[in-house]
């Protein structure tokens, strides 16, 4: 990449250097790993000539991180698609249910926001739409880390919540649900074609819970992909400017995932067999009264501390899925 005249073709030599951080990805961490089993030999061999308590406690501890490093690689090979090492924007909806659903909704984005600090990745609230009384209408947050796109493609489809309601006077049991769907975080390295043309944008003004206004201007926005009807809005920045920039950035991720859909529809096509719809939507239940249980439909996963699985715990969830279902989008 130092090379003279490297950069004279800006497109090939961006394509050069994705795919050498792609590569990155995967020698990097696997020199670390025989360095650091280098070095543990080594105090094997230590031991070998002469016995040291000391040396015995660090090859213990070095012994179990080395296991849940490989653990960890090994999983990441699971994530062969393009889009899979990409940050990822997650959406939220709240089914049916007004106040009940709206809550359930926002207790799911405070549980990945959970998880993704729990990884260090960036956590951003790009759109929010406030509930009338408590709870959330829906949400945008984009999450920033590597593979975080391909860890959250499991958590796409609906969850389910089983709870007494406290919004309920006769503390009766609520069913709610609400649903979860991830889009490539689409870096500049990739080409979506988005022509002005093809945009109309709608401006109106933030508003907070119970209907206050944020502010007393049209800052929030509102952008329509014409020949597709996809929608996207932001509403989180105090500057029109900044909400259109937020807005196109989610509209080129809508437009990314629709394209990797439209792909994988000739894939599914092609491979009907291999397809296995039968768990349908439902992904996941999660369960307060009358006991505590978090169960995936796909892969019968169940655990039983609900309230550390909503604390953002969901690697088990996600690593299961992924060793189901081989690493696949679906």
């Amino acid at each position: 990449m130092a090379a003279p005249g490297f950069w004279d073709q800006p497109d090939a030599a961006r394509q050069t250097v994705t795919e050498v951080k792609t590569l990155k990805r995967w020698t990097q961490p696997y020199h670390e790993l025989r360095r650091r089993l280098d070095h543990a030999l080594e105090l094997c061999d230590l031991l070998d000539q002469e016995s040291d308590a000391a040396i015995e406690r660090e090859l213990e501890a070095e012994a179990t991180e080395l296991a849940a490093a490989v653990e960890r690689l090994a999983l990441e090979t699971l994530l062969q698609d393009p889009e899979d090492a990409l940050g990822a924007l997650l959406t939220i909806h709240p089914g049916a249910g007004g106040t009940e659903s709206q809550d359930w909704a926002e207790m799911l984005m405070r549980m990945y926001r959970r998880w993704a600090e729990r990884r260090g990745f960036g956590v951003s609230v790009l759109d929010l739409v406030p509930g009338e009384e408590a709870g959330i209408k829906s949400a945008s947050v984009e999450i920033k880390g590597p593979y975080a796109c391909g860890f959250l493609k499991a958590e796409k489809g609906v969850h389910r919540l089983v709870r007494i309601s406290p919004f309920d006077a006769q503390a009766r049991r609520h069913t709610s649900f609400a649903s979860v769907f991830v889009y490539p975080l689409v870096d500049e390295t990739i080409e979506i074609e988005l022509r002005e043309e093809d945009i109309r944008m709608d401006v109106f003004r933030a508003s907070g819970a119970g209907g206050q206004h944020v502010n007393k201007t049209s800052s929030a926005v509102r952008l329509t992909h014409l020949p597709t009807g996809i929608v996207v809005s932001c509403q989180q920045e105090r500057s029109q400017h900044k909400n259109r920039a937020v807005a196109l950035k989610m509209l080129r991720a809508a437009l990314y995932q629709r394209a990797l859909d439209e792909r994988e529809k000739k894939r599914q096509a092609l491979e009907a067999t291999k397809t296995d719809n039968s768990w349908g939507n439902q992904i996941r239940s999660y369960v307060f009264q009358p006991y505590t249980m978090v169960n995936d439909h796909r892969t019968e996963l169940k655990v039983s501390d609900v309230h550390r699985v909503m604390d953002g715990d969901l690697d088990p969830f996600i690593e299961a899925y992924l060793k189901k279902s081989g690493g696949t989008r679906r």
